[in-house]
C-alpha cells in the first residue's frame, strides 16, 4: 500500500505559463522525492503599466511518502 500527499505550489515565470509550470515541478523536486502528478490549479498574470510581467501558476502536487 502506498501512501500520498498533496501540497500547493505557486511558482512564477516571465516566459510564460508552461515555464513556471515546469519551474515549480522542478523545485519541488529539489525538495521532495517520488513527485507523481500536478494539477494546474489557477493561473494568472502580472501587469504593470499595460504589459504582462509575469505568469503565475498554482498548482497541488502529489507525491508519494511511502509504499
Amino acid at each position: 500500500m502506498s501512501i500520498a500527499k498533496v501540497i500547493e505550489v505557486t511558482a512564477q515565470s516571465e516566459k510564460g505559463f508552461e515555464d513556471a509550470i515546469r519551474e515549480g515541478i522542478a523545485r519541488t523536486g529539489e525538495t521532495l522525492s517520488n513527485v507523481q502528478s500536478a494539477w494546474i490549479k489557477d493561473q494568472d498574470v502580472q501587469i504593470q503599466e499595460g504589459k504582462i510581467t509575469a505568469y503565475r501558476v498554482t498548482m497541488k502536487v502529489t507525491f508519494v511518502v511511502s509504499s
